[in-house]
């Protein structure tokens, strides 16, 4: 059973505008902030702008874009990136076999002439779609398929997307077009998982595997022509050579590196850029036609990440859950855009279902469980991500209402991984954005990403080989091999026992914020992801 495309109608996105209605519909949301929510709503434009012919893009134009996430540590490499900003990037330069579109979620062939075709349980065909090319001018040969597959799930490469594809068995080439692919066992989200690995040319890599970390080939609409690194703007031009469904319809694109709320805000509002990601709430009304602004509920979330060698007994974890305040946290801390996690996945997820035990606001309950744990001393780190700013001083004060010592740090977010993973100093907490939906929709994905591979279990949480760890994995092995409703069945059992021992849990699941020029972007839709999309999107400037 495929989950990875969630009802079409939790797709719809909030249009908002600067209207006196729109203020009453945004404190109405405000004060629902607590409760479930149905995905998005819609307010009218102003004006008849809206039904008006769309002007013409053009080919020659330019598409501006303002990002709030910084460059990340490591390059952009597919088989190691995981920053927001370098994976938005390869959405635009590198392709699978496969792709989930970024808005729809939707699976289509890309380097693939077609989706993955069944010989049996456990065999997959794939061939190339013709004339295919990386942005070097290399045609893409079956050979450049199998590296790309063999250097993900070669655990010496420490590839973080292996735990992803545990399922394939092998990936060989059946001629100089199509690829043989067979897993371990009969799996039903073939097509989905394998566009995971982006197809990259084996002679290239082998010949200087840093150059092109820093500046990648890879065969889709767009090649990389600045990086961004001595710049701070990210610069792509169409790429020529391009044979797939989903060309360029811009003959370049220019993203500034912009992660200061105000100055990217300014951006905007100034027309410096056509769109920007992470809205402030303070601007999700302030800004006129021709700009929108939409947020679209996704999985994204803020979690708690626990030193579960330090914080070794489950009712100190609990205890933190407990002595959150979610009501300020979404309404003063998140504003329209946070709805307090009853599940690990959102309530819009196909596999959802609330947990069996779900976090509530209990000072006295807290208490007793850090008391009985024998907690007095509590060391917080937390990621300066401008967008829950306002969330990181109540979480503060939450934990130090507890009677108890918080050693309070704030770092850039790659600086507290970092911190966290060289073992640089004492941690016990650390509050941080997630967002593994980037990689792909399903509950087994979402779940690999921080409870399967050893790079969050053993040397972040230090999880790794607890008797829950185990179970959790078991039951993972287990989950993929069903279907239908027993899969779901053993997903949220996953989820209850997740929720019980916390070794990292979501505090809440976010609206995504993006605001976008209507009349000069042409095709855009805000997406429910982290990052921006401009795959199919035009301009007329």
């Amino acid at each position: 059973m495929a989950i990875s495309t969630p009802r079409a109608s939790r797709r719809d996105f909030i249009r908002i505008t600067s209207t006196l209605g729109l203020a009453a519909g945004v404190a109405a949301t405000l004060a629902a902030c607590g409760g479930s929510d149905s995905g998005s709503t819609s307010t009218s434009t102003q004006g008849g702008a809206a039904s008006e012919a769309p002007a013409a893009t053009s080919s020659d134009g330019t598409i501006t874009a303002g990002i709030s996430y910084e460059l990340g540590t490591n390059g952009y490499d597919p088989m190691t990136t995981t920053s927001a900003l370098t994976v938005a990037a390869n959405w635009h330069t590198m392709e699978g076999l496969t792709e989930l579109h970024p808005a729809s979620r939707e699976v289509y062939a890309a380097l693939g002439a077609e989706l993955p075709k069944m010989v049996n349980d456990t065999t997959y065909e794939v061939t190339l779609r013709d004339g295919a090319v990386f942005s070097n001018g290399s045609p893409v040969t079956t050979e450049d398929v199998v590296f790309s597959f063999e250097r993900v799930l070669n655990p010496d490469n420490k590839s973080l997307y292996a735990q992803f594809i545990t399922f394939v068995d092998s990936v060989t080439a059946k001629d100089d077009k199509t690829v043989t692919i067979t897993t371990k066992y009969a799996y039903s989200l073939v097509a989905e998982r394998i566009s995971v690995v982006k197809i990259v040319p084996k002679a290239a890599v082998e010949a200087d595997a840093k150059a092109f970390d820093l500046m990648p080939v890879g065969t889709g609409p767009y090649t990389m022509t600045d990086n961004g690194a001595g710049s701070q703007k990210v610069v792509f031009e169409r790429n020529e050579a391009y044979t797939g469904s989903k060309p360029a319809l811009a003959k370049s694109m220019v993203w500034q590196v912009l992660p200061d709320d105000t100055t990217r805000t300014n951006a905007m509002t100034s027309n410096t850029v056509q769109a920007i990601d992470a809205v402030p709430v303070a601007n999700l009304t302030s800004m006129t036609d021709p700009i929108k602004v939409a947020a679209q509920q996704g999985f994204g979330l803020l979690f708690v990440m626990f030193n579960n060698a330090v914080l070794t007994d489950a009712k100190a974890r609990q205890a933190v859950l407990y002595a959150l305040d979610y009501a300020s946290i979404c309404k003063t801390g998140m504003g329209t855009l946070a709805t307090p996690a009853t599940c690990f996945v959102h309530e819009d997820h196909p596999a959802y279902k609330k947990a069996s035990t779900v976090y509530t606001y209990d000072v006295e309950k807290a208490k007793s469980l850090i008391a009985e744990a024998g907690v007095t001393e509590i060391n917080l780190l937390c990621t300066d991500h401008g967008w829950f700013s306002n969330v990181r001083p109540i979480i503060r004060q939450n934990l130090e209402a507890l009677g108890i010592t918080v050693n309070y740090q704030e770092k850039k977010s790659s600086d507290v991984y970092g911190y966290v993973d060289s073992a640089e100093g004492a941690w016990d907490v650390v509050v941080a954005p997630g967002d593994p939906s980037v990689f792909g929709s399903d509950a087994d994905l979402l779940l690999r990403w921080w409870y399967g591979g050893d790079v969050w279990t053993d040397t972040r949480m230090h999880w790794k080989g607890t008797e829950t760890y185990t179970k959790v994995q078991a039951m993972l092995d287990e989950a993929v091999q069903l279907t239908g409703d027993k899969q779901l069945t053993k997903w949220q059992e996953i989820f209850d026992l997740l929720s019980a021992e916390v070794p990292l849990y979501p505090i809440f699941h976010r609206k995504t914020p993006t605001a976008y020029n209507s009349e000069t972007l042409q095709g855009f839709k805000p997406i429910a992801l982290t990052g921006l999309s401009f795959v199919e999107v035009g301009t007329t400037v």
